[in-house]
């Protein structure tokens, strides 16, 4: 089971998953009304829980040269699913795994490249790991947003 959240922290997350590069520990406590000392004390023990796991920047890939995002829809044995999306995350080019919980394509692999040459290598690469490529999908746009259903300015309730 996870760790029970109260108010604050449902606050805290809220506000680092609108910007946490730069939300302050003062920015947070105010709007959360607390002190910026609990605010560092609520993320610790939030990471520590796992509740945060990190922090992670959202990279357009184009801009680096690596116009192309090819999704991999691929099978492998599900007993082994953990340790196939491990060795998936091992090739250059893989920025993303996903174990899915069904048994045909159960692995989602999402890879970046320059061009064709480097999503044949990154491919043939994964089938040589003995994953199973069932599909192949070349992305035109991704939009992401966070969960944002934590809640906002906790003190003010």
């Amino acid at each position: 089971m996870g760790l029970e959240l109260d108010e604050v922290d449902r606050g805290i997350l809220h506000h680092l998953q609108q910007d946490a590069r730069h939300n302050t520990a003062t920015d947070i406590a105010g709007d959360v009304d607390v002190t910026a000392n609990t605010v560092r004390n609520r993320i610790r023990r939030l990471e520590d829980a796992g509740v945060i796991k990190g922090y992670v920047p959202i990279i357009d890939y184009e801009r680096t040269g690596k116009s192309m995002h090819m999704v991999v829809q691929c099978t492998v044995p599900i007993h082994e699913r953990g340790a196939f999306a491990a060795a998936a995350l091992e090739i250059d080019g893989v920025v993303a795994v996903r174990e899915v919980m069904t048994g045909h394509r159960n692995l989602r692999i999402d890879l970046v490249a320059a061009d064709t040459d480097e999503i044949t290598a990154a491919v043939s690469q994964l089938q040589q790991q003995g994953i199973e490529v069932d599909e192949q999908e070349l992305l035109k746009a991704e939009y992401l947003q966070p969960f944002d259903h934590f809640g906002t300015n906790t003190g003010d309730d």
